[in-house]
């Protein structure tokens, strides 16, 4: 676990182990073939995003993978860093799958519960050139994740922008707004080709004691 602070909320960034990321792609790919199922998680009408589908986890499948202890250890991990404080308490409220495609989006939001956080588990063989067409040498932002935070200011970016990687996961308080650029995709039929960027959220909460700083 790496402990970043590129502004005031710190931020902690570990890696889903791919053996993980491999049950959590397998589990997605069953919902995406099976209409009914997909009909039931279906969790898009919650959240923000601008995107083809989204879909909320089964509790089943979240312990019996292994994937909501994986959560909160590093949840537990990312607390004792910061305050040096062993958590008695980690609730997952939820967790979700975000089936995002050319053009598609989210936009600035912030999460419920007291940490949240956003992985991949796919990511498209292309994200597009348009960006850097129209602006020549600059960065291109496509498809990734900005964690947002303040005013740009002397000595302050306000803004922790990251490209996606397959596995890479960001934790950060619930309150610290981000936000997803859209990417560009030139569709073929082109089988090897994937046009998909998929990730993985969370929420959760701890102790309450933990939580309230003011307590």
């Amino acid at each position: 676990m790496q402990i970043l602070s590129p502004f005031g909320p710190q931020i902690a960034k570990i890696q889903i182990p791919l053996v993980m990321v491999e049950k959590l792609n397998n589990y997605t790919n069953e919902i995406i073939e099976d209409d009914k199922k997909r009909k039931k998680l279906e969790f898009g009408n919650k959240l923000v995003g601008n995107v083809s589908q989204e879909f909320q986890i089964e509790g089943d499948f979240g312990f019996k993978s292994g994937w909501f202890e994986f959560l909160a250890q590093n949840v537990r991990e990312f607390i004792f860093q910061v305050y040096k404080k062993n958590m008695k308490k980690c609730t997952i409220l939820n967790s979700w799958i975000v089936r995002q495609f050319s053009n598609e989006y989210n936009p600035l939001h912030t999460h419920s519960g007291h940490l949240s956080g956003a992985g991949w588990l796919k990511i498209p063989s292309d994200w597009g050139e348009f960006y850097n067409e129209i602006k020549k040498g600059s960065e291109n932002p496509n498809g990734c994740l900005d964690l947002v935070y303040g005013t740009p200011m002397f000595l302050n970016h306000a803004i922790f922008r990251t490209k996606p990687k397959v596995g890479d996961f960001f934790i950060f308080p619930h309150y610290l707004m981000h936000c997803v650029w859209p990417f560009k995709s030139n569709i073929s039929d082109d089988p090897k080709i994937n046009y998909e960027r998929r990730s993985i959220s969370f929420n959760a909460n701890v102790d309450d004691q933990i939580f309230n700083i003011y307590g």
